[in-house]
């Protein structure tokens, strides 16, 4: 597998890379070596934050996220997030999955989970998408008191997504269809 080391708001060290570098070899045994993740390291406070992600063969994306105080833990424990959501979905990206080569699926033991259950949709919404630029659109998602909020960009007249990040600003989704 091949890592994509990035770091933000610090110098990414030799041992931070080293580190990484060795952790993330117990993820070899479930990618081929073409693989690539996107690993980045962002230092926030006294925290280290872990946000990786892979782009699998289908089109299928693997991501997590985590934060600790040292960047050992925060590694530990973002590869474990990665191994837990591929055991969860083991048998959708095996039936998805278009060639053999991306996850060896013969690496993991079957994932038990009580809270495995069948996805149950309780509610649908159907929404009228009016034309408005991003401003437009957070100022809309701020008046309803909303996390995100859809709509159509008037630019190019293609759906587009505003939502509110942790930090509390602003992130916007531009769908692609391929």
């Amino acid at each position: 597998m091949k890592l994509n080391l990035i770091a933000k708001n610090f110098t990414l060290t030799d041992d931070i890379r080293n580190e990484s570098e060795k952790k993330f070899d117990r993820l070899d045994k479930y990618f081929h070596d073409q693989q690539e993740m996107d690993v980045r390291f962002a230092k926030e406070g006294n925290d280290f934050v872990v946000e990786t992600t892979a782009i699998l063969d289908g089109g299928k994306i693997l991501r997590s996220e985590t934060t600790d105080p040292t960047y050992q833990t925060a590694i530990d424990k973002n590869i474990d997030g990665l191994v837990r959501q591929i055991r969860k979905n083991k048998t959708k990206l095996m039936r998805d999955r278009q060639s053999g080569q991306s996850i060896k699926f013969d690496n993991f033991d079957p994932y038990k989970d009580d809270d495995d259950k069948e996805v149950n949709i309780v509610r649908k919404k159907e929404i009228h998408v009016k034309p408005m630029s991003a401003e437009e659109a957070i100022l809309q998602m701020e008046l309803l008191d909303h996390n995100f909020f859809v709509y159509l960009d008037a630019d190019d007249m293609q759906v587009r997504v505003v939502y509110r990040r942790k930090k509390g600003d602003y992130g916007q989704i531009i769908p692609h269809l391929d």
